[in-house]
């Protein structure tokens, strides 16, 4: 293709624009000569009516002015090309110019293109905008397009598209949106964005200079627009009210404060009744209007949990050294442990609750499997089944001690769960301190159902009476499944604190001064464990290999089974720390006759060992992306299911082409890794190996 070898080694992509626009323009094209002899492309200019040169840049203007003309129906004496703008004596020139119909000197549309990255074309965009009072802004470089209408010089807000020929603005403000409405226009689609990316844009823009808690503000809108999201998928007829219908600054604040107060009320226990949104009316109008045309729900919730693990991480995880576990280590665990519907699964150190909501959505599917049902695109909006909601609502608990987690964890589940939630502010390591919250009424006003369904779980779940409170031993459980990554970093000092477990002690049974964190949540989880019971827990490679660790792996081996480790690539953790870490699966010893032959005692058996081979993401911590050239087969396959499906959501930033990339059936870029096969488009990988393994072995959950 011509345009593709002028745009190679650009910025500039060819991905905003359809077939038959790249066709006609080829086709158009002449070639000279130069002094050395070469070939050198030119087009006709569409609007200054002599040959131009074909660069990156004039490609994407030439397509763009097709769009302008045949998609929207401006006719040429209404558009310019390179028009001089003046900034004071400085003069600069806008790539495209489209005049107000009546005032046909008045510019009423700037499109720019000269600066191929997002954040650098805005501010030229908006210096054009502000010099000329243009209203509205267009910026693309061919790959991802944005349209913005500028209320006053510091503000400029997200619209959907620009307004045809025939339209005016306040057409493309007021046009109601459903959900169906949302899924066809979808931004992230549309404009090849992610929701991190615009999040950084609007941190940019308002959010710094607001004097406000970013993260708080954020979580407020997300967790609105999730409602409103859900709303309408309940009741497609529905239109969507978080959204900017031309309304004014103040009308747009109410509006959505009562959106958020019954979001309130539906998903209780993750903000408090009294809290108000506190962005001034012209900074939400900004944030609303950047997030309307996203659609957050899809069947694997991977949108929103991408926003709120970079929000989370930006506040506060790192400090404490818990950073979250990628989606494909938590995907391989549960393939690897392989949940039940029956069985009671926890998270011990829950970060976003990934372990939690990975597991029900594993659960779900095979409930979906056994009824002959489909998995739809809105899946995790849509109305559950009764065994649905009856899993979530008893069968999976996460706890976590840092409350700003807890409180998204608690989103996430009570998203999945529609309304149930087991997700609870404890910490895990400190049990007997759990009674202190139990008596606490404003923690029960929060926490009270998922503590009532957590103690149903306890070994001795009988109650004590202490100076006329009421108190539980809750230091053994009966889970039948339990997937963590605790925290690595930090030391236990506190001699309270380390007198309750055995591993406080070394070798020698000599109790030590100061522990590491991760160590005695070993000894913790297998405490939350029934016999038979399994476990996946993510650990620093050191407890493996260092000698002065063999008391910790003797530990284990006496009380488990050691089903496998699986050796994670070091950049897995990247940026956040660079740390060597395994999976270790276990399963706990069952000598108990009663209770089935779930792990019976044996003295020799094989260990299912595995090591990551592939890195999944650079030295940087960036992802690396599976490319259609690994796997061509299932990119031609993908290709031809998507051309009649329904539209599938997508994310990119300015450095991506999609076009060199495999996408999975969300439209979500493919992680490279060894880890498991991905929707039969990759490999198999670890986790089918281990499930051979286990299956050979007569292993009780395979």
């Amino acid at each position: 293709m011509i345009l593709a070898n002028i745009l190679r080694d650009s910025d500039y992509k060819l991905n905003q624009f359809k077939d038959e626009k790249i066709t006609k323009l080829e086709q158009s094209i002449v070639f000279k000569q130069d002094k050395k002899g070469s070939d050198i492309a030119y087009i006709e200019c569409l609007i200054r009516k002599k040959q131009i040169k074909l660069t990156p840049e004039e490609v994407v203007r030439q397509l763009y002015l097709m769009v302008l003309i045949d998609d929207y129906q401006y006719s040429n004496s209404r558009i310019a090309v390179e028009e001089s703008v003046s900034f004071g004596r400085e003069k600069k020139r806008a790539d495209i110019v489209v005049f107000d119909a009546q005032q046909l000197t008045v510019p009423y549309i700037i499109i720019e293109l000269k600066k191929p990255k997002l954040k650098d074309g805005k501010e030229q965009l908006k210096s054009y905008c502000n010099a000329t009072g243009a209203p509205i802004g267009v910026w693309t470089n061919g790959e991802s397009i944005s349209y913005y209408n500028r209320r006053d010089p510091n503000y400029f807000i997200d619209i959907p598209s620009i307004p045809k020929s025939t339209q005016k603005l306040t057409d493309i403000l007021t046009e109601r949106w459903t959900i169906q409405t949302l899924v066809d226009n979808d931004k992230l689609i549309k404009e090849r964005k992610s929701l991190k990316d615009l999040i950084l844009e609007m941190e940019d823009e308002v959010l710094a200079n607001a004097g406000v808690d970013v993260f708080e503000e954020l979580f407020q809108l997300i967790f609105t627009k999730l409602f409103d999201e859900l709303s309408s998928t309940r009741n497609p007829s529905r239109n969507l009210e978080f959204r900017n219908y031309g309304e004014t600054g103040a009308e747009l604040k109410e509006k959505i404060q009562r959106l958020f107060d019954e979001a309130k009320q539906h998903w209780e226990g993750v903000f408090d009744n009294r809290t108000k949104i506190t962005l001034t009316s012209s900074h939400l109008e900004v944030c609303v209007s950047s997030l309307q045309g996203i659609k957050l729900f899809n069947s694997n919730l991977d949108v929103v949990d991408e926003a709120f693990e970079y929000l989370i991480n930006k506040s506060s995880k790192g400090d404490k050294g818990q950073y979250f576990t990628p989606r494909y280590v938590i995907d391989m665990c549960v393939k690897m442990l392989n949940p039940q519907a029956h069985e009671y699964m926890i998270d011990t150190a829950a970060g976003s609750c990934g372990f939690p909501v990975h597991t029900i959505f594993h659960v779900w599917k095979q409930q979906l499997k056994e009824r002959g049902l489909p998995i739809s695109h809105l899946f995790t909006a849509e109305k559950k089944l009764t065994e649905q909601e009856d899993y979530v609502s008893s069968k999976v608990f996460a706890i976590d001690f840092d409350e700003r987690a807890v409180r998204v964890a608690r989103t996430l589940n009570l998203i999945a769960g529609d309304g149930q939630t087991n997700v609870m502010h404890l910490n895990t390591l400190d049990y007997d301190r759990w009674n202190d919250y139990y008596n606490n009424i404003e923690w029960t006003d929060i926490y009270g159902t998922g503590w009532k369904n957590i103690r149903k779980l306890l070994v001795n779940p009988k109650s004590y009476n202490v100076n006329g409170e009421t108190k539980f031993d809750c230091r053994d459980f009966n889970f039948d499944i339990i997937m963590a990554n605790p925290p690595f970093a930090g030391e236990i000092k506190e001699s309270r604190l380390l007198a309750k477990y055995e591993l406080s002690k070394n070798s020698k049974g000599k109790q030590q001064a100061k522990v590491g964190r991760d160590i005695l949540f070993i000894e913790r989880n297998l405490d939350f464990l029934k016999p038979g019971g399994r476990m996946a827990v993510v650990l620093p490679q050191g407890r493996f290999n260092n000698s002065s660790d063999k008391y910790i792996r003797e530990y284990i081996a006496d009380r488990c089974r050691i089903l496998g480790v699986v050796g994670l690539h070091g950049n897995v953790f990247k940026p956040h720390t660079g740390t060597k870490t395994s999976v270790l699966l276990l399963q706990k010893w069952n000598d108990d006759p009663n209770l089935g032959p779930l792990c019976p005692r044996v003295d020799d058996y094989p260990i299912f060992f595995a090591t990551m081979q592939e890195p999944s993401k650079d030295n940087s911590g960036e992802k690396i992306y599976v490319k259609k050239q690994d796997y061509p087969e299932s990119a031609q396959k993908m290709r031809h299911e998507q051309q009649s499906a329904e539209p599938v959501d997508s994310y990119n930033d300015d450095s991506i082409d999609m076009e060199q990339y495999l996408l999975d059936s969300h439209g979500h870029l493919i992680v490279k890794h060894d880890l498991f096969n991905h929707e039969g488009l990759t490999q198999d990988g670890i986790a089918e190996a281990f499930i051979e393994f286990a299956k050979k072995e007569k292993l009780s959950f395979f």
